[in-house]
């Protein structure tokens, strides 16, 4: 056991691998595209926002952005079609795109947003099925993120006071930062994993325990 994070860290892992990553250009989504491309893969984005700084200059040689919306199958569609059309093929899809509601009771939820949070927010069931196909689906469960939905996730009450409580129930003292996602997803969708299907993996500081 150790409290200091390896020094070695195996490169090129995702190596002439295809990734297309929902709600990539922000947050953990940005985070895990930018870890993808350094361990090899060519990447291509779907998301309903502008690309950020991040993937154009250098790293416009091994990214695509698709501008759509994960809730229009039209957009799925062209999204595959430009991975395949740029790539030839597709070997790791990153579901990564999702919302979240504002800290208030289920009840006082607008149809409208109830709708807009399924639709985007897919499930993780689909390992049995896909598995004699040797498609694994795997999971990955972050605790609240350094990311743009921190304040959804703390509502109204986002005073130091209420920070400090949150803090308080991650064993490891600090909230998830994008880049413990990139590397958690990095091993999922590598070779390194091939025996793992059907996991929900918490990165979640051991606030689960």
């Amino acid at each position: 056991m150790t409290g200091t994070t390896p020094t070695h860290v195996t490169a090129q892992r995702l190596q002439g691998k295809t990734a297309l990553i929902t709600g990539g250009a922000q947050g953990f989504g940005k985070a895990i595209g930018i870890k993808f491309i350094a361990e090899g893969a060519r990447v291509l984005v779907l998301d309903i926002i502008e690309p950020p700084e991040e993937f154009k200059g250098d790293f416009s040689n091994n990214i695509t952005y698709v501008r759509g919306d994960v809730t229009s199958l039209d957009d799925w569609q062209k999204a595959l079609g430009q991975a395949l059309s740029v790539y030839g093929h597709l070997d790791i899809v990153v579901n990564n795109a999702g919302v979240l509601h504002k800290a208030q009771p289920s009840i006082e939820l607008s149809d409208e947003e109830w709708e807009r949070v399924f639709r985007v927010n897919a499930t993780k069931g689909l390992a049995i099925e896909w598995a004699p196909h040797n498609i694994r689906v795997n999971a990955v469960c972050p605790s609240v993120g350094d990311t743009a939905m921190m304040p959804l996730f703390l509502g109204h009450n986002s005073s130091e006071e209420a920070q400090a409580k949150m803090l308080s129930s991650i064993p490891l003292g600090r909230v998830c930062q994008p880049s413990d996602v990139a590397n958690t997803v990095a091993f999922l969708a590598s070779d390194e994993a091939a025996y793992l299907t059907g996991v929900c993996l918490e990165v979640d500081g051991g606030r689960g325990i």
